[in-house]
């Protein structure tokens, strides 16, 4: 957890990366208590991951946590328009924006941010390199710090 700065007010912002996978059903919710926000992120060149927004995501996130907002993100921004990775892996399929606006409606997310960690795209999403060698000082491997500025 770190504390920053949203509109003027500082708040801890925590982070919980969340396994995906079936064995993890029953632990996962435990997470979701007292969530403020969820970011709901899927992968820009995977159709199965788009699909799990609306068919897994979604239906556990509002059975444990009604009302929460959640804030949908595609990752891997970089890679939707390289053609050599689709060349590569014949079976990704790229997730247009229009799809992602489509399903941040369907969902109703009051924010839909296309992101990518390998080109630190967009420029709401910025990583703070100077928290990032003071974390790199205490510890021996360091979770990234996210310094986020969005506007809903």
């Amino acid at each position: 957890s770190a504390n920053v700065v949203v509109n003027g007010s500082t708040v801890n912002l925590g982070l919980w990366d969340t396994a995906g996978q079936e064995d993890y059903n029953r632990l996962r919710p435990l997470s979701y208590r007292g969530a403020d926000v969820f970011i709901l992120a899927f992968s820009l060149i995977s159709k199965a991951s788009y699909e799990n927004v609306s068919k897994k995501w979604i239906p556990e996130l509002k059975h444990y946590a009604p009302g929460v907002p959640i804030v949908l993100v595609g990752t891997k921004l970089d890679l939707r328009d390289d053609k050599q990775f689709f060349i590569d892996h014949p079976g990704a399929v790229p997730i247009s924006t229009a799809q992602g606006e489509e399903l941040r409606k369907l969902i109703g997310s009051p924010a839909y941010i296309e992101c990518s960690s390998k080109t630190q795209q967009p420029s709401e999403l910025s990583f703070n390199h100077q928290n990032r060698k003071k974390r790199r000082a205490k510890h021996r491997r360091p979770a990234p710090y996210c310094d986020w500025k969005m506007k809903m």
